[in-house]
């Protein structure tokens, strides 16, 4: 009755959703919300859903929607009541069965919620299996006469139910036992299933004109199910109807039509279903082999029909094309069984010259990808450290798959090779010989494919674009050869690299897709290279990276092949003759490339920078200058997400800083005079500064003021930071801060990072560096206070919220809540932010509000790991030492204020980790002299309590005075004595 009453309103509200106007689909949202608190809201959606007519349909999927996001919550409210929730639980199942296939389509990812609560994880619905049997067995196509119940829907339920028991549920367990849920699945309605299975299969080989779509849904379904059902687990009431489950695989495999592009809606299901079939086939080799080990002929057989289908790859649409690469990784996993390898091992040349190698070839489709989506091509065909791409992980093209087969099929072993003198001898053999003849055996890969390649001689204008086209699947199929090589020995890489790679780079109009694959190739075999031949790749590569576009065909992809083949080589310990052409070449490209070519050079330039150290230090300050520029003309005129090609620039000038920095602080660096260094210094740390005004000091002054805040994305401050702190440790007095705009730059700066929140701990400890620059800059410099004045970055604008000491201490605060490493840092910058400073009189309530932010922060933080020793213990609780030795009285009320007796707690949780035997206790001598002060001012607070605080705390606290009073003075005179040794 509760659900009929609120029918009329929620359906109002519902069509008010779907309204253009957004004040009444605000209204109606809320309205909503206040009544789904209602008891009844649920099945009242549920009539809704299901009822109503034909031209309501906007209503009934709006009501269908909204209780799928409804029952993921609801289901695990505490005061649900059972009745109200199984009544619902009952209805919204026979709703599923009745409905039709738009608002079904919705309503299972609800039931699904139920399914996995009540059935799957708490297995606390027993009826459900033997009533979803007794409705599929009476449903309209399974019984052969009309029914209420559709077998459609039955099945859709069906495979909701079966679904959650893909992945194993107890993952933790060795060998976890199949589910009782999915054994009775599997035996009271999979089983008895297989009858109509082979029935449906039958009637849908055998019908002709027309579509028989709905049968080959269910088979579909049917094929899903199982495959859920096996991916993890294996019901042993399956097993005997494996062989003519697979059979009837193999009949749909064998009427697939995969040579037309386009099939529309009447082949597409078939081809479904076959796609089905082919990751069934791999999951029962990968994961079941023992149960299918009589199946393998049959399987491989089946496979190889359809892999060898790959000779008109260029003409099948994508669905198709995986079909051929499921068809290949079954043959890949049949391979790497005793059965499957000698099945197919006799098969190998057939297999290599009909399937394989016709996946390999370049094509029409390859063209069109490189022409319209060069980044996809890439994706697809040349995978490198960078470019984000995973090789191995998604084998979702032909060729991929057949690149993956072919690398299984090299590393096999051939017969064993055996000579005649040792032959006749064969009688005669110790225990030992078996292991050495197996030493004698020959790969595949150099019996049989590396001649298979071998056929295909270099292109040539003679031979027609067909010679070319060729070449590329030779080319790709070195590139699968990639484990195979790298076990050879490195003669063996570099003869087929001299002989069939870099010839290639002087051929007169060789096409870019081979000089693109042969970049690919040089990178992936990079390690194998030995230093001889490692000059004349580089060579190539550099006229590769250099390559400009053509009339009608650009050029990219050969630059980002090669790009990542260089980068290879300069990881691998090859140094360039000339550093500078390469920086030259880099800085041009960056010059006049578009924004893929730039942010591609931007990479490489990193790596050249990381690699080269002493050898580019001397051209970083040219190189700075320029990259700024690059940086600056792509930023965006109006408030937006900076360009992918500006993050990659304030990465690139980071890297550069610090390798800059490090190449002045090393000690073997005596070529450059102080001069040189000086000079070198200011131009770095003036392109920084120019280049950060402009990011963020114009748009302020464009925009009359408004808030940094709402001008400048954060995702370039960890490198922005990087930049800061190079830019600070430049300046020597306060022309240098005048000059370079440091107050105007750290306003903006310490807005920003107030605001962080993207944690992430390489790019974290760039901030943390840069504040203690920033401190250490304020204790030198700041005669005018402006680190602690509201004062605005540009004349006549804005006054900030805060103080730039305030926004660090905002960041510092945040992070103290952070992960691990974050907190450790926080809390070094709590001491240094509150003690290291110049307060003014005018300035001490900043002080006394950010030790109030830091030791509230670092105490909630405390309170969630008090009760696990930890070694985050002590860097929180030196940090709330650090507020309280600068406001004592303050902080005291403080932590009052958040929890009874937390004085008391934080007081003795210092006096443990003072004590030696502690597990993390105090190491250095500066955490031990803060200790000391601290427990100094604990006891004297407790002693001036009259005990109120407790006796045990008070001698706690004293006793570890004293012994940290002792360890303090041993560290000192060690300290100095080993002055007076250095002297």
């Amino acid at each position: 009755m509760e659900a009929e009453c609120l029918v009329p309103e929620i359906a109002r509200l519902l069509d008010d959703t779907l309204s253009p106007e957004e004040t009444l689909i605000s209204s109606a949202t809320e309205g909503l919300g206040r009544l789904s608190g209602t008891p009844g809201f649920a099945r009242a959606l549920l009539t809704i859903a299901t009822g109503g007519e034909a031209r309501e349909e906007g209503r009934r999927l709006a009501a269908a929607t909204y209780l799928k996001n409804f029952t993921k919550g609801w289901i695990d409210c505490e005061d649900l009541p059972p009745e109200a929730y199984h009544e619902f639980r009952n209805q919204l199942l026979e709703a599923l069965l009745r409905a039709e296939p738009a608002i079904l389509k919705v309503l299972v990812e609800a039931f699904r919620f139920i399914v996995t609560k009540d059935f799957v994880r708490g297995n606390a619905w027993p009826e459900l299996v033997p009533e979803l049997k007794l409705v599929i067995q009476n449903s309209d196509l399974i019984s052969g006469d009309s029914s209420q119940w559709k077998s459609i829907n039955a099945m859709a339920v069906l495979q909701t139910i079966v679904k959650p028991f893909q992945y194993f549920l107890n993952p933790k367990l060795p060998k976890e036992p199949v589910p009782t849920q999915l054994e009775l699945i599997a035996k009271e309605i999979l089983v008895p299933l297989q009858t109509s299975f082979n029935r449906f299969i039958h009637k849908t080989l055998s019908f002709q004109g027309g579509m028989e779509r709905e049968t080959e849904q269910i088979i579909l379904i049917i094929c899903k199910c199982m495959y859920f059902t096996v991916r993890s687990y294996m019901p042993s009431a399956l097993n005997p109807i494996f062989p003519s489950f697979c059979r009837e695989l193999f009949r749909i495999l064998d009427s697939l039509d995969l040579s037309s592009v386009g099939h529309g809606d009447g082949n597409l299901l078939r081809l479904k279903i076959g796609k089905r079939s082919l990751i069934i086939f791999s999951t029962f080799i990968t994961r079941h082999r023992k149960h299918f080990d009589k199946l393998m002929p049959e399987i491989i057989d089946s496979s190889f029909k359809i892999a060898k289908h790959s000779i008109n790859i260029s003409e099948m649409d994508s669905l198709s094309e995986r079909i051929i690469s499921l068809a290949l990784d079954v043959i890949s996993h049949g391979l790497e069984t005793g059965p499957g390898w000698r099945l197919v091992s006799p098969h190998f040349s057939t297999l290599l010259e009909s399937a394989i190698f016709p996946a390999l070839v370049l094509n029409d489709k390859d063209i069109s990808e490189w022409e319209e989506d060069q980044e996809e091509y890439i994706r697809k065909n040349h995978p490198s450290d960078l470019e984000i791409s995973e090789w191995t992980q998604d084998l979702f093209t032909a060729r991929k798959s057949a690149i993956n087969l072919l690398g299984v099929i090299a590393l096999s072993k051939g017969p064993p090779m055996v000579s005649a003198a040792n032959g006749s001898s064969s009688v005669k053999r110790k225990k030992g010989d078996k292991n050495k003849r197996k030493d004698k055996r020959s790969s595949v890969g150099e019996l049989l494919v590396i001649p298979f390649l071998s056929k295909f001689p270099l292109p040539s204008d003679a031979q027609g674009t067909q010679s070319s086209y060729d070449y590329y699947g030779v080319l790709m199929a070195y590139g699968g050869l990639q484990d195979f090589l790298k076990e050879r020995n490195p003669e063996y890489t570099t003869y087929l690299i001299r002989n069939r790679v870099l010839p290639l780079y002087s051929l007169c109009g060789c096409l870019p897709y081979l000089i693109a694959t042969a970049n690919w190739i040089i990178g992936e075999l990079a390690s194998c290279f030995p230093q001889e031949i490692c000059e004349n790749v580089y060579s190539s590569l550099m006229k590769a990276l250099a390559m400009p576009d053509e009339e009608h065909c650009s050029c990219y992809p050969v630059r980002a092949s090669a790009a990542g083949a260089i980068a290879q080589l300069l990881e691998n310990d090859y140094l360039p003759p000339d550093w500078f052409s390469l920086l030259e070449v880099i800085a041009k490209r960056l010059n006049i490339g578009d924004e893929n070519d730039s942010s591609l050079f931007f990479q490489l330039l990193s790596t050249v920078v990381e690699v080269g150290q002493q050898n580019v230090a001397i051209h970083i300050p040219m190189i700075v200058s320029s990259i700024t520029d690059i940086i600056l003309k792509h930023l965006p005129p109006i408030p937006e997400p900076w360009p992918q090609i500006v993050e990659h620039g304030f990465a690139t000038l980071a890297v550069i800083a610090q390798t800059w920095d490090d190449s002045v602080l090393d000690e073997d660096n005596q070529n450059n005079t102080t001069k040189e260094v000086q000079l070198g210094r200011a131009t770095i740390a003036r392109s920084f500064s120019n280049m950060l005004q402009k990011a963020w000091l114009a748009p302020i002054q464009q925009k009359g003021g408004v808030d940094s805040r709402i001008l400048h994305p954060p995702s370039c401050i960890d490198d922005a930071s990087a930049l800061v702190g190079y830019i600070l440790r430049f300046v020597n007095g306060m022309n240098e801060v005048a000059e370079l705009k440091i107050a105007e730059l750290l306003v903006v700066w310490a807005d920003l990072i107030a605001e962080y929140d993207a944690w992430e701990e390489m790019e974290d400890l760039k901030i943390f560096s840069s504040i203690e620059e920033a401190v250490l800059l304020h204790k030198k410099y700041d005669n005018d206070n402006f680190f602690m004045e509201k004062m605005p970055p540009c004349p006549l604008l804005f006054v900030p919220k805060r103080s730039i000491m305030e926004g660090i201490g905002t960041f510092v605060s945040k992070a103290i809540s952070a992960y691990p490493s974050a907190t450790r840092r926080a809390c070094t910058c709590v001491h240094l932010l509150l003690h290291a400073p110049r307060f003014s009189f005018e300035s001490e309530n900043i002080k006394h509000a950010l030790a109030i932010l830091f030791s509230q922060a670092a105490f909630s933080h405390f309170r969630k790991i008090r009760n696990e020793t930890t070694s985050l213990w002590k860097p929180l609780l030196l940090g709330i030492s650090s507020c309280y030795l600068c406001c004592p009285d303050i902080i005291e009320k403080v932590l009052g204020d958040i929890e009874e007796n937390s004085f008391t707690v934080w007081a003795c949780a210092m006096a443990q980790i003072s004590n030696s035997s502690f597990e993390f206790s105090l190491a250095s001598e500066s955490e031990i002299k803060l200790a000391a002060m601290t427990l100094t001012k604990v006891v004297e607070r407790l002693l001036r309590s009259n005990l109120d605080m407790g006796i045990e705390a008070l001698h706690y606290c004293f006793v570890s005075l004293m012994e940290v009073s002792i360890r303090l003075k041993e560290v000192q005179e060690e300290d100095e004595e080993e002055e007076d040794d250095d002297d």
